[in-house]
């Protein structure tokens, strides 16, 4: 059992507002960028040098002198080449010529109080004004490290990586315990019930479309692909967040922790028919986690995991732990005290139980608690 308690890391993202040059200034800097970037990647590929440092040592000059790139900017692009190894070195790695390339206080600054920002393209630096929401600006007060450049559906973005302070643990008078499901995305020991069933229903018919369009191989299906991925991610992340922040702010109001199921693994430890398998493998769980993980630590709220052996077997009221206790799948009926419900309030309630034991532990590792966080991140 582990609890999740660190800095916290957010985006900052800010519109920018170019005129017609401006644009077209971004537009040649972003594309040339990239371009080097696939150039060194097929360096590093054919000298099989893809560590950072030595891979500069192989491009650099040569990559300036062939691009046009400022210093910082070849630096940025080899780190960028060299993270991308970093995950997988089988395969070249290849950039598009429209993906967001990152900027660090050398070649972006910012003037928040009139909105705008300097920023280096291949035709000289760029004062561009910005707009952003109320929320957005206060977080560029906090701004550290990279900031990305980024050019989504005919607008440009910049995103800034922003490091807030959080608020030392609020005092806890209880726990909540949260069930993360499939059927039920998220249930409460309260017994509030996140149901999936939209989600369930929007991947179904995506899941289709996709068979259709993959059968048909035409570049338009490969296309219509890419933006139907595309909307079924951020529907999926648009629902992560919503529950989230109900639940955050429910454990808030009430004063209380909350407990998650340390899930780690589970992919691997399930077992499930075939036709639950993609159900089961495109369920954002970890990413659920995460949301709510750090939107609790950015009000207090204390968050613990805990091993989620056996809650859904375990009866609440006389504590037997029985196969047969679950009468159905979405049924719960503790076959020595009668005690029943629905399945997955029944799980939240044994969350709620060990998040609550895990709360009044003295010593809880900080060590585990970033390994918790980083998995939940990796959704």
């Amino acid at each position: 059992m582990c609890a999740i308690f660190h800095s916290v890391k957010l985006i900052a993202q800010l519109k920018l507002l170019p005129t017609p040059e401006q644009a077209q200034a971004l537009l040649r800097t972003l594309e040339t960028t990239n371009a080097a970037c696939n150039s060194m990647s097929q360096v590093a590929w054919d000298a099989k040098t893809f560590g950072k440092f030595d891979l500069q040592k192989l491009c650099y000059e040569p990559v300036r002198e062939q691009f046009g790139l400022a210093a910082q900017v070849t630096i940025r692009a080899l780190a960028k080449v060299g993270d991308a190894y970093k995950l997988d070195k089988t395969r070249i790695r290849t950039f598009r010529p429209h993906a967001a390339i990152a900027y660090d206080d050398r070649i972006l600054s910012y003037a928040i109080p009139d909105s705008s920002v300097s920023i280096w393209t291949l035709d000289g630096r760029q004062r561009i004004p910005f707009v952003c929401g109320t929320r957005q600006r206060e977080l560029l007060s906090t701004r550290q490290g990279e900031t990305d450049l980024a050019f989504v559906r005919g607008a440009w973005y910049l995103f800034a990586v922003c490091d807030v302070d959080e608020p030392d643990p609020q005092d806890v008078d209880d726990v909540i315990g949260i069930d993360l499901g499939i059927t039920n995305i998220a249930v409460d020991s309260d017994g509030t019930i996140h149901s999936g069933r939209t989600v369930k229903s929007v991947r179904y018919r995506h899941r289709r479309l996709r068979n259709r369009l993959q059968k048909k191989g035409t570049l338009a299906a490969k296309q219509r692909l890419r933006k139907l991925a595309g909307q079924e991610y951020r529907f999926a992340k648009d629902v992560n967040h919503t529950i989230s922040k109900r639940i955050v702010r429910e454990a808030q109001r009430t004063k209380r922790a909350i407990a998650l199921e340390d899930l780690k693994g589970i992919r691997m430890r399930v077992r499930a028919r075939k036709s639950q398998r993609t159900v089961l493998h495109s369920w954002s769980f970890f990413q659920l986690q995460a949301y709510i993980a750090y939107k609790a630590r950015q009000v207090g709220v204390p968050v613990v995991l805990v091993n989620p052996r056996n809650t859904s077997r375990t009866c609440p009221a006389c504590g037997l732990i029985a196969k047969a206790n679950r009468a159905t799948q979405a049924a719960f009926k503790c076959v020595r005290c009668g005690c029943a419900g629905h399945a997955d309030t029944i799980a939240a309630r044994n969350i709620h139980v060990l998040g609550r034991a895990a709360v009044m532990q003295p010593y809880i590792s900080e060590s585990a608690g970033r390994s918790s966080q980083r998995q939940a991140a990796g959704l």
